[in-house]
């Protein structure tokens, strides 16, 4: 009784107001200690949820990464391109803006669409000579991803070797307004083998694209602060943390 009258006394509760229920205390509960597994388990898994309900399509295993980069500012944009080594699983229909030899050389290659006009396709390859005409679709190609740079090997003479990487899984990246990446890594009905390499030449390709002026404790901590592995439409994820046994994987130093 007297522990009673102590603690009403600390939270100052009025002596008319005594008959009031006093609040008790509600323990918190304890977080759930984190599970490392292995990648390719973590993919299996992945796989069996997907597979587990039919879909008229084959879903895609996604990986949405959150940097720790600032995508206000210029010196701290990422974005890049990788060639998968298993592909993307995807085909992928290619548009080459060009004229003459090198729009001969691009209909050898396999592009679906030379020349201008139609705007149904997932990938754009334009020649250096070609680029001053699209300024008046940038408006167009911009927002969908579209538009040709030659940071992306996008604008080039060599429309050919263009086309060909395009065709064979060459993947863009590229950090959103809230700084993550969105990227399809290859179809559920790949070997987990091969989605472990095509996610470990993407984590590759990520790293080195850090920017420069990005300033960290160490090379490469605090720049990936969440990777995240799912299916199209899953809601199986997993969060693969960039620790040392990734960059051992990688072969790269920390």
């Amino acid at each position: 009784m007297n522990a009673e009258r102590a603690r009403r006394s600390v939270f100052g509760v009025p002596v008319e107001e005594e008959t009031v229920p006093y609040p008790s205390l509600i323990p918190v509960a304890k977080r759930p200690q984190k599970v490392a597994i292995d990648l390719v388990d973590a993919l299996r898994e992945i796989k069996t949820s997907a597979n587990e309900k039919k879909r008229n399509f084959t879903e895609t295993v996604e990986a949405h990464v959150m940097l720790g980069v600032d995508p206000r500012r210029g010196d701290q944009m990422v974005r890049g391109a990788i060639t998968l080594p298993h592909g993307t699983g995807k085909t992928v229909r290619v548009a080459v803006f060009a004229e003459g030899p090198a729009a001969e050389e691009a209909r050898a290659a396999g592009a679906d669409v030379v020349g201008g006009g139609k705007l149904s396709f997932d990938k754009c390859i334009a020649t250096p000579m070609f680029m001053p005409r699209l300024s008046k679709v940038a408006r167009i190609l911009g927002p969908r991803g579209l538009m040709p740079n030659p940071k992306l090997g996008s604008v080039t003479n060599d429309v050919f070797g263009a086309v060909k990487a395009a065709k064979s899984g060459r993947v863009d990246f590229k950090i959103d307004k809230t700084a993550i990446v969105h990227v399809g890594l290859g179809k559920i009905n790949f070997s987990e083998e091969s989605l472990r390499e095509n996610i470990g030449a993407f984590v590759n390709a990520l790293l080195l694209a850090k920017p420069v002026g990005l300033k960290k404790t160490s090379k490469y901590v605090g720049y990936v602060k969440k990777f995240t592995l799912s299916s199209t439409v899953s809601s199986f994820l997993f969060h693969l943390y960039l620790m040392y046994h990734w960059f051992h994987f990688l072969g790269m130093s920390q």
